[in-house]
């Protein structure tokens, strides 16, 4: 019984193509974006040799964005059994995948062409079987409308559920070092927390996507987040030549945590999401020679009231005044 761990774009779509060619009975996947032609050929081709294949597909964004409409036809069409995500939640943000009841993959990304070659993301393999028989219950119970009580004591992490107790735990137990990479820092738990670690002495590295990134509706509590973290001395560095997707904390050398969840109070409280917390030695030591790469290949992040208005006032014309920019301040 093992986990293993895949790094995109440096390692391809191949071992979830290798997966997948390689089920003999069963395919459980769940995914907030499914498009990549590859993946798709693949599922349909091991439909057609006999596998059970069954997909949920996240039906809509909250801002009513149908990205899954055509994928979902081209599967329907193949004979392969696709459903809509549980509508319990706004939106299904778990990207998971169970390969004949025996392997799990709990990934950071989506099945699109950009995820699998332009953005830095992860994925973790288990083998662990109570792991594996933890992701299909709870996707027999979405599959079914049922409630999905996940297990205390498990190294998966479910939204909704504790995902803000367990991540926030795991920063707290931070003793000498702390990566983060993630889209949103929007959480106040969540930042007070960061904040917490450096103040008592953790060497925080924060990797975050540019501001004119984000939505313009979320640059309020993102923004801030990244500011107040930049305030106490976090480095808030953003990647160069690979867009930032990936959802990791990464621990002392010793223990990580890679999924879906964004630190946001939205994958929190009303999304359902999925993550896990691994400490294999061969996953942590890849991901210490990625961390420290990817550090290397970034620059900070000018949060200066100069440095936003030069970013994201093309984009948004009342910036200074909804962020309370002065560019004298500083």
């Amino acid at each position: 019984m093992v986990r293993s761990l895949v790094v995109l774009p440096d390692d391809t779509a191949q071992p979830i193509l290798d997966a997948i060619s390689h089920a003999g009975q069963s395919l459980r996947i769940k995914m907030f974006i499914f498009s990549d032609l590859r993946l798709l050929h693949a599922v349909i081709a091991a439909h057609h040799r006999g596998v059970e294949v069954r997909i949920m597909l996240n039906p809509e964004r909250r801002s009513g964005k149908k990205e899954n409409a055509d994928s979902r036809k081209r599967l329907t069409e193949a004979g392969v059994e696709v459903k809509d995500s549980n509508p319990c939640f706004d939106v299904t943000h778990e990207k998971s995948m169970v390969v004949d009841d025996k392997a799990a993959f709990v990934h950071s990304l989506n099945w699109t062409t950009g995820n699998l070659t332009e953005t830095r993301d992860y994925a973790i393999v288990t083998s662990h079987a109570h792991e594996v028989d933890e992701v299909i219950e709870c996707f027999e119970a979405d599959w079914s409308r049922k409630e999905f009580n996940p297990s205390e004591h498990s190294c998966l992490i479910w939204c909704i559920g504790n995902g803000r107790q367990r991540i926030g735990q795991f920063i707290d137990d931070a003793k000498d070092s702390l990566w983060v990479q993630n889209e949103r820092y929007q959480d106040p738990v969540i930042i007070e927390k960061l904040v917490s670690a450096k103040v008592r002495g953790v060497k925080v590295h924060v990797l975050a996507r540019p501001p004119h990134k984000l939505k313009k509706e979320k640059l309020l509590e993102a923004v801030g987040g990244l500011r107040i973290m930049a305030d106490v001395g976090i480095k808030v560095h953003k990647l160069k030549g690979l867009k930032l997707h990936a959802k990791l904390l990464f621990a002392d050398r010793a223990r990580a945590i890679i999924g879906s969840i964004n630190l946001a109070p939205g994958s929190f409280d009303s999304r359902r999401e999925l993550a896990i917390e691994v400490g294999d030695q061969e996953v942590t030591d890849r991901l210490h020679t990625i961390a420290h790469q990817d550090w290397e290949n970034s620059r900070p992040l000018d949060l200066t009231d100069a440095g936003l208005l030069a970013e994201l006032q093309q984009a948004d014309p009342d910036v200074a005044e909804d962020l309370a920019l002065n560019p004298d301040h500083e």
